[in-house]
């Protein structure tokens, strides 16, 4: 189950966060389509329907393309199946925001995209869900560990500090600085050591209205049993691709045949996760109070602890980095938010929105 997800970073900083290498040895930055950059909202609460950065091979596109070159487009959460014969896909009677990887072979709506090699990568800082208990729902927010320290020297083997690597909601560590920007001729300097992106499979269609027209591209997140670190909140998760090579394999499709690929998908305990405030049970709600963990005992603002003090002290202590605040009101594919008043407490919320950080001299 995948109902919600945030994803706060800025376009170009998309781009960076989800540099790799190619078969060269070199370190690529992916590019947005054209005009898919403009389409794609920063967001602390994305719900389906809304437009989320997707990871995929540019062949889909170009068929002389590098058999390895990514690219970054804005596809709608919601598969449209390419043979939906009506004229508004919100007419489609039944929910494509997950797909239970058990099921994509059996289910005509999964299994097309899938057999045409239309695999993705959903980008997002995290997800939320809900754990149930008695009449009440907790929302929590998951994601990946995140690297201590602020060195801009980050290399793929550099160790994640210990304290990160243990899955509780005593986890939160401080985003490092941003990379630099790309070089010219499209390399990359260097690894993105800012917050790690949540790299979630799925399968995106591409759905044409019957009289003509713009294609609409669209995309479910495909779903597997929760981790043992998870299945207390819920008993299903997204299916994560964990570390550049997995996301390498999931994308080639040329490569990479299908029933090779869904061996990929398997139920990770690589994810930490901590109690949010029911304010995110409201999708229009859209502000950086959505992810600020909580004491679940006191219900009221939130004791130090171990993740925020680590947070606080980063805050205080680091060099600042270049970065654009998320449109926390009134984006295009949430204009019911534009009702909702913004606010912003707290040290994680500071970090979201850019607070008190100098842009770096180029």
């Amino acid at each position: 189950m995948c109902g919600r997800t945030a994803c706060t970073l800025a376009p170009d900083e998309v781009s960076r966060a989800c540099s790799y290498r190619n078969r060269g040895g070199q370190r690529r930055q992916p590019r947005w389509r054209d005009g898919d950059a403009d389409k794609y909202h920063p967001s602390y609460n994305k719900s389906p329907q809304s437009m989320s950065p997707v990871l995929l091979s540019q062949r889909h596109f170009d068929k002389n393309a590098p058999v390895d070159e990514c690219v970054l487009a804005s596809m709608r959460w919601g598969l449209v199946p390419a043979w939906f014969k009506e004229n508004d896909p919100s007419k489609m009677q039944y929910s494509t925001n997950n797909c239970r990887s058990e099921n994509i072979l059996e289910k005509k709506t999964y299994k097309d995209p899938l057999i045409k090699g239309q695999r993705c990568v959903i980008l997002a800082d995290g997800f939320y869900e809900w754990r149930r208990k008695e009449k009440d729902k907790q929302p929590f927010f998951i994601y990946f560990p995140q690297a201590q320290g602020t060195s801009h020297e980050k290399t793929e083997d550099h160790p994640t500090s210990p304290a990160c690597n243990k899955v509780n909601s005593e986890t939160v560590c401080p985003p490092e600085e941003a990379s630099h920007d790309l070089t010219e001729g499209g390399e990359a300097p260097g690894e993105w050591t800012g917050w790690k992106l949540l790299t979630m499979a799925g399968l995106f269609d591409s759905w044409t209205p019957p009289g003509g027209g713009e294609p609409l591209y669209t995309y479910s997140v495909i779903t597997v049993n929760a981790s043992p670190s998870l299945e207390s909140i819920h008993d299903r998760m997204p299916a994560i691709l964990d570390g550049e090579e997995e996301v390498r394999r999931w994308l080639d499709f040329g490569d990479v045949k299908s029933l090779d690929a869904l061996k990929l998908l398997q139920s990770k305990n690589t994810l930490t996760f901590h109690p949010v405030s029911q304010l995110v049970n409201n999708s229009r709600n859209n502000s950086p109070e959505c992810l600020q963990p909580v004491d679940l005992k006191s219900k009221k603002e939130p004791k130090p602890t171990a993740s925020s003090k680590m947070m606080m002290s980063w805050l205080t202590s680091s060099t600042p980095s270049k970065r654009k605040e998320p449109n926390t009101c009134g984006s295009k594919e949430e204009s019911e938010s534009k009702k909702v008043q913004c606010k912003s407490t707290g040290a994680l919320q500071h970090w979201l929105q850019g607070a008190n950080k100098k842009p770096r001299d180029k």
